[in-house]
């Protein structure tokens, strides 16, 4: 059944992926017939829906289709801040009368939500309704949606509110038991992403710094919920331990929700609040984005300052939307010091690190544009290990209370398959002229003298992290190495120990950035731009029609098991000494 699904799929994809190339080529010789704002109108009475179910980029991004002929260099508006500034501007917008959150399942990271809200905060505070409707409530969710004036919880729904955990995976008898191992170095007795490959359950290290940092971001989404639904802190601990909104009636009944009802209920609300006889439009809040960034690309300010997104993973590459690489970050810095109408940059850093040579690489680029410019660092969900590296020599960092930092340490990995092979029966010899000559084979142990050149770069590379640290905050090595280790902190914690100046978003970033250029009227410019050709077009608009070989695994070993799979083979891929976060990210 599977090969003819795959057969047929490729055949509809074939089909399609011509289709597509005429609708393509259509496109692209008349877009530039107009604007966006041309085609988007905003009418009176409208009600914003705000559905965030889809991943949220904190960049939608910006694309260079100069290897494409007639297609339009235009940004896309779907990024975190795009969101933030279309619900900024809502409140200002006599048109807007209020926002819906319905059935949201929010896909984005504890910081990344944490700035949502602080908007719909705002937006509420101005004195237009938020409400918002749900079949169910994941506790991210519910955080996001507790600002809300009316929540209502389908009569059969539930209300996930029980505190924060995470799960971590071991594969020290795994890799005894099939002979695949990985060779670890690592420097840092909190630098746990390696942890599973060396042990069969947690070190006290790890488990003390994730009950640390799970605590600190728990304690932050309770008070700000306390606020917001007027329970306090202790109670709501209470009502966690005790699952008090596993049911709508105990959610009601707990105060977390206001009112029990079905979608037309909830809809009929948002009726009543406007008036029986009133029309009330509903616009999508990324279309509204799409409607506000346009305005905001004819601001006649001549002052700049440059926003330079870091997302992702930091790889020795040349980086594009998903992933930070030196090239394409290089170029963003050298565009933001080499035009005379920025006067500043925010670096918004969402990553958990990477290559240490790439680290290194961006690192330098700071340094050179804070020889004409000031830099100022905006953290978002993640900024630790290589993450931090690339922030720490900023003139002033600022992140969320839940930004996880830190992580300042050094891993190598190397996978090795000697005893698998011994059983199957396959010896790898090798010949070379020099001692040295004959490279690491993943056929044969990894020899003492190998681990300690290993070692060796390790240390180095953990040698530099710190001096790097220590000169860009102001402190003794020997001062950051007492908080280095590896351990990762939340935004709150860094504050304390002195690898955060502040606590505030890109909002705050930007001020400090303008305060310190000594201007008060200026556009933003994002960075950086993204070139794109007509093949990777092509992919993005055919993706899902064609099953590639990434969609076979995916069925075949199902989600789970692709995605270890996934982490196993970054894992092998990765050269040279490694600045990362000891594990992925995950709070249930």
């Amino acid at each position: 059944m599977n090969f003819f699904k795959r057969v047929l799929s490729t055949i509809v994809g074939l089909i399609i992926f011509v289709a597509l190339c005429f609708l393509i080529l259509f496109f692209m010789l008349f877009a530039n017939a107009s604007s966006a704002n041309d085609l988007i109108s905003v009418k009176k009475n409208t009600v914003l829906e705000l559905d965030l179910s889809q991943p949220i980029d904190d960049y939608g991004g910006r694309f260079d289709y100069s290897k494409v002929p007639f297609f339009p260099d235009e940004p896309e508006y779907d990024g975190l801040f795009d969101i933030i500034d279309a619900i900024n501007q809502a409140m200002n917008d006599d048109r807007i009368k209020g926002i819906s959150i319905k059935n949201n399942s929010i896909v984005a990271g504890m910081a990344q939500t944490k700035a949502l809200r602080d908007a719909l905060l705002s937006f509420k505070e101005s004195g237009k309704f938020i409400v918002s409707y749900s079949d169910f409530y994941s506790q991210k969710d519910y955080y996001l949606n507790s600002v809300a004036d009316t929540i209502y919880l389908n009569p059969v729904g539930a209300l996930d509110f029980k505190g924060l955990a995470m799960e971590r995976m071991y594969y020290k008898d795994f890799q005894e038991k099939y002979g695949v191992k990985m060779e670890v170095v690592r420097h840092g007795k909190y630098k746990s992403a390696v942890e599973g490959y060396l042990s069969q359950e947690m070190s006290d290290a790890n488990r003390e710094q994730i009950s640390v940092f799970l605590q600190s971001i728990w304690d932050e989404m309770r008070k700000e919920i306390s606020a917001s639904r007027n329970i306090s802190s202790d109670e709501l601990n209470t009502l966690a331990d005790e699952l008090a909104g596993r049911t709508a009636t105990k959610a009601l009944n707990a105060k977390l929700i206001d009112k029990i009802g079905y979608e037309d209920e909830f809809e009929a609300g948002i009726q009543h609040a406007m008036g029986k006889n009133t029309l009330v439009n509903r616009m999508d809040i990324y279309e509204y984005a799409t409607y506000t960034g346009n305005l905001r690309a004819y601001d006649s300010s001549t002052d700049k300052i440059a926003v330079i997104y870091a997302q992702g993973e930091i790889m020795y590459t040349e980086g594009d939307e998903n992933t930070i690489g030196q090239v394409v970050m290089s170029e963003a810095f050298k565009e933001a010091r080499e035009n005379p109408k920025v006067k500043a940059v925010v670096l918004r850093v969402n990553s958990p690190g990477g290559s240490a040579l790439a680290s290194e690489l961006i690192w330098r680029e700071i340094e050179l544009t804070k020889r004409t410019k000031p830099v100022i660092v905006s953290m978002g969900d993640l900024a630790a290990s290589g993450g931090y590296y690339i922030s720490c020599n900023a003139d002033k960092i600022f992140a969320e209370p839940n930004t996880i930092t830190g992580s300042i340490g050094v891993f190598g990995t190397i996978p090795n398959i000697h005893e698998l092979a011994e059983d199957l029966g396959i010896n790898a010899e090798q010949v070379g002229t020099n001692k040295n000559s004959v490279d690491y084979s993943i056929f044969e142990p990894l020899s003492d003298e190998q681990r300690a050149l290993i070692k060796e770069g390790i240390e180095d590379v953990y040698d530099l992290f710190t001096q790097r640290v220590a000169d860009g905050r102001g402190m003794t090595q020997e001062a950051v190495d007492e908080i280095a280790q590896g351990r990762v902190w939340t935004g709150n914690d860094a504050v304390k120990i002195g690898l955060v100046d502040e606590i505030g978003g890109l909002d705050m970033a930007l001020q400090a950035a303008a305060s310190a250029a000594e201007i008060s009227n200026y556009q933003i410019l994002e960075l950086p731009v993204y070139k794109k050709d007509l093949q990777s077009i092509i992919n993005q608009y055919t993706n899902g029609f064609v099953q590639t070989k990434e969609d076979i695994l995916k069925e075949e070993l199902g989600d789970k098991n692709y995605q270890l799979l996934q982490k196993m083979k970054r894992l092998s891929q990765m050269k040279g000494p490694q600045l990362l976060l000891p594990y992925e990210i995950e709070i249930r």
